[in-house]
């Protein structure tokens, strides 16, 4: 996973240098720089519990958004009555050619792309084992290349985007068994025949399906599987899948709606930053600690479009006309949201690739250098900012981010709680993540951590929490 002449050609520019790591990725050095997790009793009967309960809930999703109109209680009903049972799972989709064809189309298609487009080379941060994977840099082109690609097929027939909606719970299904199959090849890989020594096993078979056995598992030296599946499946299909369901929107009633149009926006608004800060994201929890199993590339393969788009899936059979205060009210803190997100990332990408020596909002930035030992035994030294967002709170950026994902499901208004899944689902995600983050930096900091919170003493809004 290394590429010597690559990390010594960018280095400098990347940020990514031998001797220093910065804010942001705190893991233990003894296990979160490998991925390795405790497989614990209860541990892995919580990851027991999520194989078993997550592949079908997905499909419960879908039936609630598509097949009962967003309406809890209504599918409730359908299943407090034991006669109902039968043609209810009659009712469920299957398999179809069509829907497996879809995927594998647009999976071989983000595949090529991710190869076959140009990007320069990010180097990653050092893992405990000594190993620095090499990444290209070309999200945002493959972006618009998907972009383009997807309204060139719509506009020559080569396929109608709204199929895909007819058949997403088919697709669901194809997601789930080849997500399944994947982690599995995973986790064999691990075993067998890993790409780096940032690898192994926890000795449970079970935690190591859903955990991963390797951190950064490649197929070749160039094709990373990590950046498959969650930037170019999870992320791109985020894109994508949106805008199926708005031509669904417009097939099916002859417009789209501006609830419709305001939520497929801000989706790919939100989409776009990502790509933008792709290179950022490599150097986070997902890319950099979290292995490559159930948890991390089912979640990106099958939970993302399933869970993640439910807010325009629920919009596809109500179409809301928003008054134009509204909508514009809505669109505009929408952007707003995602731009501070994005700013405050961009903020501590510029600072770790500087070395701290660019300005923070105007000001020479105050931080903390911190030390200390790697796995290796071997002292090194962070820096923590202190300025700029990173001042407000520790974890200040996930708050606009919840917020934007809060205003892209907002046009759905508030007569079903359903669309509102992904914002709560989301806000979960991001408070557990930022208490394992500060468990992770009080373990590797000690001291310097401590000091860093009595200056920052809020995890995510001052006075607040």
């Amino acid at each position: 996973t290394q590429d010597e002449d690559a990390r010594e050609e960018n280095k400098d520019v990347l940020g990514c240098r031998k001797e220093k790591e910065y804010f942001g990725i705190c893991e233990l050095e003894e296990t979160a720089g490998t991925g390795v997790e405790s497989s614990g009793v209860f541990r892995a009967l919580g990851a027991l519990l999520l194989l078993l309960s997550t592949p079908p809930f997905t499909i419960a999703l879908w039936s609630i958004f598509v097949q009962h109109k967003g309406s809890v209680a209504s599918f409730v009903t359908l299943l407090s009555d034991q006669k109902n049972w039968t043609p209810f799972l009659q009712s469920l989709p299957t398999l179809s050619w069509e829907a497996t064809g879809y995927i594998a189309a647009f999976g071989a298609f983000e595949a090529l792309i991710q190869l076959a487009v140009p990007g320069k080379a990010f180097v990653g941060p050092i893992s405990p084992k000594g190993n620095r994977p090499v990444y290209k840099a070309n999200g945002v082109q493959c972006y618009f290349v998907t972009l383009v690609a997807f309204f060139l097929a719509w506009k020559y027939s080569i396929f109608n985007p709204a199929r895909v909606y007819d058949q997403f719970g088919e697709m669901l299904n194809a997601l789930n068994i080849f997500g399944n199959v994947l982690c599995l090849f995973l986790t064999l890989k691990g075993y067998y025949f890993p790409s780096s020594t940032d690898s192994g096993s926890t000795g449970s078979f079970l935690f190591d399906y859903f955990w991963g056995t390797e951190l950064y598992p490649r197929i070749g030296k160039s094709f990373d599987i990590k950046q498959w599946t969650n930037c170019r499946m999870g992320l791109m299909g985020w894109s994508v899948l949106p805008l199926c369901f708005m031509i669904k929107q417009l097939e099916t009633t002859g417009q789209i709606s501006n609830s419709m149009l305001i939520s497929v926006v801000l989706t790919n608004i939100y989409v776009f930053k990502f790509f933008l800060w792709e290179t950022g994201y490599f150097c986070t929890m997902d890319i950099a600690h979290d292995r490559a199993g159930f948890y991390i590339c089912w979640g990106c393969l099958v939970w993302v479009p399933s869970v993640y788009t439910s807010p325009v899936l629920h919009l596809v059979q109500h179409p809301i006309n928003l008054s134009l205060p509204v909508a514009s009210t809505i669109f505009g803190l929408g952007v707003l949201c995602i731009y501070i997100n994005w700013a405050a990332d961009e903020q501590r990408k510029i600072f770790r690739a500087t070395s701290g020596k660019a300005k923070v909002w105007g000001k020479k930035p105050k931080f903390i250098t911190a030390r200390y030992k790697t796995g290796k035994g071997e002292t090194k030294t962070s820096l923590l900012l202190l300025s700029g967002w990173w001042g407000i709170a520790r974890h200040f950026h996930y708050v606009p981010e919840i917020l934007g994902s809060f205003f892209w499901t907002a046009p759905a208004l508030f007569t079903y709680v359903m669309p509102y899944f992904y914002v709560i689902f989301l806000t979960i995600l991001l408070f557990d993540r930022a208490f394992r983050d500060d468990a992770r930096c009080a373990a590797k900091y000690g001291k310097y951590w401590d000091d860093y919170k009595k200056q920052v003493p809020y995890k995510f809004i001052p006075y607040i929490l």
